[in-house]
């Protein structure tokens, strides 16, 4: 495993669903996000560059494994999303959701940590 690419990548993949979650939410919140639905179409791109580095970072941090990187992004989204709904929305955490995400870090802890 090297660390430095597994780090970049998880960075990537933290922009990525922060600016993942605004662009789908945004409309909730904000007036202009759901009278622009066309700019917010188009900022996919960039996103999805952030999301290609994530992968591709991660991937080289896991020796060319595919398989943690996929559970590492699923984990980190999860992540983002439970703190974003419950700050943004005050939607709490049910036992559901704190299993969910529970499982969620122990996915990302396995992949990282487990030798």
């Amino acid at each position: 495993m090297n660390i430095k690419p597994l780090i970049t990548g998880i960075i990537f993949f933290l922009l990525a669903h922060v600016i993942t979650f605004f662009q789908l939410n945004g409309q909730f919140m904000w007036k202009w996000f759901r009278e622009h639905e066309w700019a917010l179409a188009l900022a996919g791109i960039p996103i999805s560059f952030l999301y290609i580095w994530g992968t591709k970072y991660t991937v080289q941090g896991f020796d060319g494994m595919m398989w943690p990187t996929r559970f590492v992004g699923f984990g980190v989204g999860m992540i983002i999303y439970a703190l974003f709904i419950s700050y943004f929305f005050n939607e709490g955490i049910s036992l559901k959701t704190f299993v969910s995400l529970t499982l969620a870090i122990a996915l990302v802890s396995i992949q990282v940590l487990w030798k």
